[in-house]
């Protein structure tokens, strides 16, 4: 169950419009890395979570403030785009300001499909994707992507900080950017717990160690032109694991056969010149190769 409350984590008062800037800051609101993102990252992680207690709480206190962030940040694009009009004319553009930064840069969907109020989407108006949250199961595996996504999310809120001198709009990212201070701190520091907790182990998962090619599991391969891959402590020493140790291969050569694709399925027309032999019986079908296994997969009874 969720409550939801009139008023607003922090003060959202832009001093002035400003559609050209009300589009940049739909990064935050639907881009990759914005607050729908982690909003519905942590949920999902939060619903996902399999143990009762201090993580899961954690996760849901997190997750409920970010559905408060995306309600600044679409408040705060809202009276942005305050007396931005539904209609334009050359005319309009040319007695008014708000109109000509409209024509000059703001989302139309903002105005067409929103009706002068955000949209979830990004900057460039590309609609938010499901697809960009993290919410494995794994604690440790989902937290460190979550630090990731509140670093990448401070950067591009202290980019964003840097292109507009309103005060009211300055005043809301300085305290957006202290959450993501605080929170790429706090689950660095879970990812601590985790660990001091005994539960860190099932990232890889440990129980895969022993079947890894384990005299790979320490190596860099110095496979560029570069010089000084070789002076970080990842190619030498303890790794951070306290398992395997690290080190520098400095001429590394290839351990696998030549790359190529098999012989093509005739029925596929792919260019070929025979080179590579004939193509191999599927194991479905009654016909030769990837042909064969599509019909037998869409109807198996069918020859």
């Amino acid at each position: 169950m969720f409550r939801h409350t009139d008023h607003l984590q922090f003060d959202v008062a832009p001093e002035k419009p400003d559609p050209v800037y009300a589009r940049k800051l739909q990064e935050l609101l639907g881009g990759e890395f914005g607050e729908m993102t982690v909003t519905m990252q942590y949920l999902m992680q939060g619903w996902n979570c399999r143990m009762d207690g201090k993580y899961k709480d954690l996760i849901m206190d997190v997750a409920t403030e970010e559905i408060g962030h995306v309600e600044m940040i679409a408040t705060m694009i809202a009276r942005l785009l305050e007396g931005a009009p539904a209609t334009e004319s050359t005319k309009a553009a040319a007695a008014d300001p708000v109109v000509a930064a409209v024509l000059g840069g703001m989302d139309p969907q903002q105005a067409i499909v929103s009706g002068g109020g955000p949209t979830l989407a990004d900057s460039n108006g590309v609609p938010w994707n499901g697809r960009f949250i993290v919410a494995g199961g794994n604690l440790l595996a989902d937290f460190y992507s979550n630090v990731a996504a509140e670093a990448q999310s401070r950067l591009q809120t202290a980019r964003l900080y840097n292109m507009t001198d309103d005060p009211g709009v300055k005043d809301m990212l300085k305290f957006n950017l202290a959450r993501d201070t605080y929170h790429q701190n706090m689950w660095l520091a879970a990812i601590e717990e985790l660990k001091a907790d005994g539960l860190s182990g099932t990232v890889a998962p440990t129980a895969l160690l022993d079947e890894e090619h384990t005299e790979h599991a320490g190596t860099l391969w110095h496979l560029s032109d570069g010089t000084q891959s070789d002076q970080g402590r990842w190619a030498t020493g303890t790794a951070p694991d306290g398992v395997h140790t690290n080190s520098f291969l400095p001429d590394p050569v290839a351990l696998g056969g030549k790359a190529g694709a098999p012989p093509p399925d005739p029925q596929l027309y792919d260019t070929y010149d025979g080179s590579r032999g004939e193509p191999r019986s599927s194991a479905m079908g009654t016909e030769k190769g990837l042909m064969g296994k599509v019909k037998e997969a869409i109807d198996p009874h069918k020859p």
